[in-house]
């Protein structure tokens, strides 16, 4: 069944679902961690057809809309300066801070660019030799290696004026997190299948043994969702709990090698902040003690900036399943895609801007 021709396969579709409901003899709440994965549940209407079979709850898998405010502030403030070329991806421009947004820095003068590539960064540094490039390395484990290579490249080509102002995450931890909550409801994981092409599968074997909870990786398509928790829900009812690959046409126990070994070399495990959820320890990375001068946070001494978050903003507990987007009150009035209190909003893989995308018009109160 994983066939790149059989992705839009109405009658393979028909059997997953057919097989999912005839499995399933209650409601089991299911957490999709990647918000690529909630937006492909939520535009397909996933979840309306599994209604009474699975409750799908959005995880903090958007790294978007996890960076923490004091980060985004850090940011801006760089960006600010007068001596600065801040480079980013088009999707961390509009994230508020406690103020303003990247693009309101712009606005004001700020020398704000985006780049498809943390290297069109390092380049920009061999072009300007008398300018600081800066690039805000957001992510998950996915775009960690990228990154990772821009640094390596920088010091290969003695390149001296770039730097990196990093907020990586990493899922495991962040998962743990969840299930260690004495608030948790979750069943079962579908796991982030780019995020298990860099690493493996092998991370999760731990939570599995520990919390004995199924986690199936998947891909993104509806049909990789649907056969993913297909493999949950028999799972669930079962009574078993195991570490599943539904993705193997991307995804290997081991990962890519090559990526991990750079990452070991550039990086360091360190605690992180999540915005709307606070710290999770050892769930992230900063740049290692051989790479510390291309850090931005100390290059331009914004380490110690901390902000609140605004109390209007449900975001944290979207982030972490406790609630869905439109229990919100500010969801779709004080807060949309063009006003956005948090990230969550704003993010193009976000689940409120999901909901606001395709489910702002769905009757309050029903079932989701």
């Amino acid at each position: 069944m994983r066939y790149l021709a059989e992705f839009r396969d109405p009658a393979l579709a028909r059997r997953l679902l057919d097989a999912i409901i005839a499995t399933a003899t209650r409601r089991w709440a299911i957490m999709e961690v990647c918000g690529g994965q909630t937006h492909s549940i939520i535009r397909n209407g996933i979840d309306q057809l599994l209604t009474d079979q699975v409750e799908f709850i959005h995880g903090p898998g958007c790294p978007v809309c996890v960076t923490p405010l004091e980060t985004i502030d850090r940011a801006l403030a760089i960006a600010a300066r007068p001596e600065v070329i801040f480079c980013s991806f088009g999707d961390m421009l509009r994230v508020p801070g406690s103020g303003m947004d990247l693009f309101m820095v712009r606005a004001r003068g700020g020398d704000v660019r985006v780049v498809y590539s943390p290297l069109d960064a390092v380049r920009l540094a061999e072009e300007n030799p008398d300018r600081q490039v800066v690039f805000f390395g957001v992510g998950f484990e996915t775009t960690a290696p990228a990154n990772a290579m821009a640094v390596v490249t920088a010091r290969r080509r003695g390149i001296d004026n770039f730097s990196v102002l990093v907020s990586h995450v990493l899922v495991p931890p962040a998962m743990t997190a969840v299930l260690s909550s004495p608030a948790n409801r979750v069943a079962a994981f579908l796991a982030a299948g780019h995020v298990c092409t860099v690493m493996g599968t092998f991370q999760y074997e731990p939570l599995v043994a520990t919390y004995r909870v199924p986690i199936v990786v998947t891909g993104f398509e509806p049909l990789d969702l649907l056969d993913g928790v297909r493999h949950a829900v028999e799972q669930l009812e079962a009574g078993r709990a195991e570490l599943a690959n539904a993705y193997p046409r991307a995804v290997r126990p081991a990962g890519n090698p090559a990526a991990r070994e750079i990452l070991a070399e550039v990086f360091t495990v360190c605690d992180r902040a999540w915005r709307g959820i606070g710290t999770i320890p050892d769930s992230g990375w900063r740049l290692s003690a051989a790479y510390r001068d291309f850090d931005a946070e100390v290059r331009f001494d914004v380490e110690g900036l901390t902000v609140a978050e605004p109390a209007e903003c449900r975001s944290g507990e979207v982030l972490q399943g406790l609630v869905k987007p439109p229990q919100c009150p500010a969801f779709g009035t004080s807060c949309t895609p063009r006003t956005p209190l948090g990230a969550t909003m704003v993010s193009a893989e976000g689940a409120c801007a999901a909901y606001f995308q395709f489910r702002r018009l769905t009757p309050a109160g029903s079932r989701g």
